[in-house]
């Protein structure tokens, strides 16, 4: 049963996301004994190089191989119960094997390698289970349920039907998708649509669960069943991405199978066969066991591992921090990029890109632009809105005192009014203060506003004492290394990146054009994103996205990669990305894109190299006598070979050589790649003749 609300909320908790707990990386079972089997291994390897007795670190290295070897052990034998041949248990065999013929110290590196990468996977697995809750807590736990005679309940949401209608109080968060019934305020739907302003909403506007009321009230009719929101939704698309990644996990369970069911088979044959032939136990054994040292895939291992590891090191040096060296890999197999707008593409933050003083208006003659944007300032100081911080922000920079205003007034949708030095002012949308006003001022003032929104700004009237005296221009600003990230992608993938965006076309266009992009996909709600990454990648394309917002996080889950801008950037999409860049330096992007690709291109050397070994040590093991020895030394130095390779990514050289590598195919391509641009696609989810805001909306 709901209780009627009679008495206030002291702890504000009304309209409060619902709190989010994260999995601590130490309370998973894998990452606990991978960590034991690591530090007894490091215990252990000093003792044993340095010559000290087998007593001192032969229990270190059995407890390592218990530590490490208990969980894929144990997973292995689950495995076999339904007649599958787990790679690791098969690397826990080749362990044992190793030990029994003395090469304890070789056996206990494969158990630590497996055991701290089965770790790392159940890490991963575990913060992509937390992101998904983390999208859920967005949503507010309970929200204020209007009665049909009037009185108001707090119920939790979920409880929310059809039909019901809810208030939203100023500061809370809208609790179901729905209609504005009565009153205007501004909302913040940054985590849907990715628009930069708030948005003016007055009765008839569309409102989403999870974003932020601003100063206004509203009663909301809900539209769609809680299970049904827009960030129900966004849950539902980011678990369908994560599940669409099994394909290729399958295939590689395949191989994994077949090698391991080979290596068995060829492992026992060895053994029973020289048994079958007349020749003695222990040679038939020891023929064995070294078959199975050679052909275990420690080489294998390092040499994928190392020149991955080592990128993931040096790109994190460098700003950028790529979450497993899968991921590295995959990042040099992009060929086309989707850039979100806001935040990404642009700073994120509205600023004051033009300022237009009007006519004269009969008492102080025509205003300069700084005393027209001194005379806004004034009038906005108190104001918190993002509009008002920037024009604020806009006369500082110019080194500007703005007047005191007295009699402060905000008006939801409006803007804002102050007396300053005597004179009234106002200063918000053109569209509202203008109605109502003729004359040439009022002419011109409609005229300089429109020349603005279609440039794609946001236009910011200025009226004193009931005339226009400006207009401002206000506009989310290109990052400054833009222009030159668009074009060394284009030169690494061949193909110029897309511009996904929830802003309008204009605005979306206008910065397009700046940095160089011609293909726009605007207007577009967080389902439209993953349905354009859908549609490259059905077209055979390796899409990478990268994105900041909550809005970006089903794009960020269903593309092969996804990178999130660590500054601005949502918690929900820096769990859920494959890569942050920490910096906030776009131009991070390309330049680990180059080193993946380096990456990659040592990873195919040192398979090669550990291939010709073990097909030269197991054809010796098979066509001849391969003794233990010789064995033992060829497996490890081609160990040795390859992980010393791998280490070479360490350097910070190679990070510089990743850069200047990204910005020569920049300078050698760029200009074909804008030659061979795809032609400009605006979405048709916002009308061409949407207002302008430069991001966002109205005052």
């Amino acid at each position: 049963m709901v209780s009627t609300l009679t008495r206030p909320d002291p702890a504000g908790t009304r309209g409060a996301p619902a709190p989010g707990r994260r999995t601590r990386a130490l309370a998973l079972p894998e990452v606990r004994w991978a960590a034991a089997a690591l530090a007894l291994f490091l215990t252990a390897l000093p003792l044993h190089l340095l010559g000290a007795p087998a007593w001192a670190w032969g229990p270190l290295y059995a407890l390592t191989y218990a530590a490490g070897g208990w969980e894929p052990g144990r997973e292995g034998l689950k495995a076999l119960k339904d007649r599958t041949l787990d790679v690791d248990l098969l690397m826990v065999v080749a362990a044992l094997g190793a030990a029994s013929i003395g090469q304890v110290l070789d056996g206990a590196l494969l158990i630590v390698i497996f055991a701290v990468s089965g770790a790392l996977e159940a890490v991963a697995t575990a913060r992509t289970a937390d992101s998904v809750r983390g999208l859920l807590d967005l949503a507010p736990a309970t929200a204020t349920r209007v009665l049909p005679g009037g009185a108001e309940e707090d119920v939790p949401t979920g409880s929310l039907a059809v039909g019901d209608t809810v208030l939203v109080r100023p500061g809370d968060r809208v609790g179901a998708d729905g209609r504005v019934l009565d009153g205007v305020s501004e909302v913040d739907q940054a985590t849907i649509t990715g628009e930069p302003l708030p948005v003016a909403k007055q009765p008839g506007d569309e409102v989403f669960a999870g974003t932020l009321n601003g100063t206004g009230a509203l009663r909301v009719r809900v539209e769609r069943d809680p299970s049904d929101s827009v960030i129900a939704r966004i849950v539902r698309m980011v678990e369908e991405a994560s599940e669409t990644k099994a394909p290729t996990q399958l295939f590689v369970e395949k191989i994994e199978q077949r090698y391991s069911i080979g290596m068995v088979a060829a492992t026992v044959a060895l053994f029973v066969l020289p048994l079958a032939l007349g020749d003695d136990l222990r040679s038939a054994l020891l023929r064995a066991m070294t078959f199975m040292i050679v052909a275990s895939p420690c080489a294998v291992v390092l040499a994928t591992m190392p020149p991955l590891l080592s990128a993931v090191a040096n790109a994190g040096r460098h700003g950028v921090l790529v979450k497993s060296a899968v991921v590295m890999e995959h990042l040099g197999q992009v060929d086309r990029v989707a850039l979100d707008k806001t935040g990404t593409l642009t700073e994120g933050t509205p600023r004051v890109t033009e300022v237009r003083p009007l006519a004269a208006d009969g008492r102080e003659g025509r205003p300069d632009e700084d005393a027209l944007l001194a005379l806004a300032a004034a009038a906005e100081y108190p104001s918190e809105h993002p509009l008002g911080r920037a024009v604020v922000a806009a006369a500082r920079l110019r080194g500007l005192h703005p007047p005191q205003a007295e009699d402060f007034a905000s008006t939801p949708g409006l803007g804002v009014t102050a007396t300053v030095q005597g004179a009234k002012v106002a200063v918000g949308t053109p569209e509202r203060l203008l109605d109502g006003l003729t004359g040439e001022r009022a002419e011109a003032a409609r005229g300089a506003a429109s020349a603005l929104e279609a440039e794609g700004r946001t236009a910011v009237l200025v009226l004193r004492d009931g005339d226009p005296v400006g207009v401002l221009g206000v506009a989310d600003r290109l990052r400054p290394d833009a222009a030159a990230t668009v074009a060394a992608l284009t030169a690494l993938t061949g193909a110029g990146p897309v511009l996904v965006t929830g802003d309008n076309p204009r605005a979306a266009a206008r910065l397009a054009a700046e940095a160089g992009i011609t293909d726009v996909r605007a207007g577009l709600l967080p389902q439209d994103k993953v349905d354009a990454v859908t549609r490259l990648q059905a077209a055979g394309r390796k899409v990478l996205v990268v994105g900041d917002g909550v809005n970006d996080t089903p794009a960020l889950a269903a593309a092969h990669i996804g990178i999130a801008m660590g500054r601005a950037g949502s918690d929900l999409a820096l769990e859920t990305a494959d890569a942050v860049v920490v910096r906030d330096e776009l131009a991070a992007v390309p330049a680990v894109v180059a080193l993946s690709r380096r990456a990659r291109r040592l990873v195919v050397q040192n398979l090669v190299i550990a291939g010709v070994f073990i097909a030269g040590l197991v054809v010796w093991d098979l066509a001849g006598t391969l003794p233990l020895p010789l064995g033992v030394a060829g497996h490890e130095g081609s160990t040795v070979i390859v992980g010393l390779n791998g280490l070479r990514l360490l350097r910070d050289k190679a990070w510089d050589r990743a850069r200047d590598e990204a910005v020569r195919g920049e300078a050698v391509r760029s200009g074909a790649a804008r030659d061979e641009a795809v032609p400009t696609e605006t979405s048709g989810a916002v009308a061409a003749d949407a207002p302008a805001a430069g991001g966002g909306g109205g005052r």
